[in-house]
């Protein structure tokens, strides 16, 4: 019986070695990765400060070839189509600014920095801006007028057509 018991403790030590090499792996490999966009980019949605409507990766952000979510710009149309709705950071911290599908997913809920710029393609958007003053908004590509500084503005805006 002592030599079953020493050849079960082995395989014991061997099984937990073998997990921790794999979750080792697994955790350098997630260290060396790089960094994930914010979830409101991940969705294809809205792009990065330097982004717009015809930059990005094909197929990312932006929409490309692959296209994107229902409303977001497919191949030639990505460059010919403004945004629904953009916003832009101007203050050194503009407070919440809330973007959301009527009835459905909140594409933002967060404060932006200076020079930080939003887009979505949605047909149709709910917006709210804590400091109305503190951003720039373009509405299908047309500059919306801007706030009073401190003034608290919620709107709709619907995409051409």
């Amino acid at each position: 019986m002592g030599l079953a018991r020493l050849a079960l403790a082995a395989l014991a030590v061997g099984a937990v070695v073998t997990l921790l090499v794999i979750g080792g792996r697994a955790l350098l490999g997630l260290l060396d990765a790089p960094p994930e966009r914010e979830p409101a980019a991940a969705t294809g949605t809205a792009t990065e400060p330097t982004g717009g409507p015809t930059g990005g990766p094909a197929g990312g952000p932006t929409g490309g070839p692959t296209g994107g979510p229902a409303g977001e710009p497919t191949g030639g149309e990505a460059t010919a189509q403004a945004p629904t709705v953009g916003i832009e950071c101007l203050a050194e911290t503009c407070p919440l600014v809330t973007v959301r599908v009527p009835g459905g997913d909140v594409l933002q809920h967060r404060e932006m920095s200076r020079g930080e710029e939003v887009r979505y393609f949605e047909p149709e958007l709910d917006v709210v801006l804590t400091d109305a003053g503190t951003v720039r908004v373009t509405v299908n590509g047309e500059p919306r007028a801007q706030g009073a500084d401190g003034a608290r503005e919620a709107f709709t805006v619907r995409g051409p057509g």
